[in-house]
């Protein structure tokens, strides 16, 4: 099974970043709504993360989870290692469009 990998579309010269199945399934839960301002028509395999939230992240050290039963309820969920890795190679990156590959 080949590895999967985060690339930077905004800065293609960045590494690409190695990411488990699991980060990968968890992608949703940090993309931007696509009517954001700003976010461009995105593929099927591409994401686009707004600067803002991944710098408040960060900073918080959790991100809200909307629950799938009651739109209206947030819960905060701590990150994890691989996520705070993830956060961290976009915010050194100056990276919110990014592209999955295998």
């Amino acid at each position: 099974m080949s590895q999967l990998k985060v690339l930077s579309v905004d800065h293609p010269e960045i590494p690409p970043l190695p990411i488990s199945a699991r980060l990968r399934s968890q992608l949703v839960y940090f993309m931007s709504p696509t009517d954001r301002d700003g976010v461009p028509e995105l593929r099927d395999d591409e994401f686009w993360i707004a600067s803002v939230d991944v710098t408040r992240w960060l900073m918080e050290g959790v991100f809200q989870l909307v629950s799938p039963l009651d739109t209206a309820n947030t819960t905060d969920v701590e990150l994890t290692d691989e996520q705070d890795a993830f956060l961290s190679w976009l915010d050194r990156g100056k990276t919110q469009h990014i592209r999955v590959i295998e």
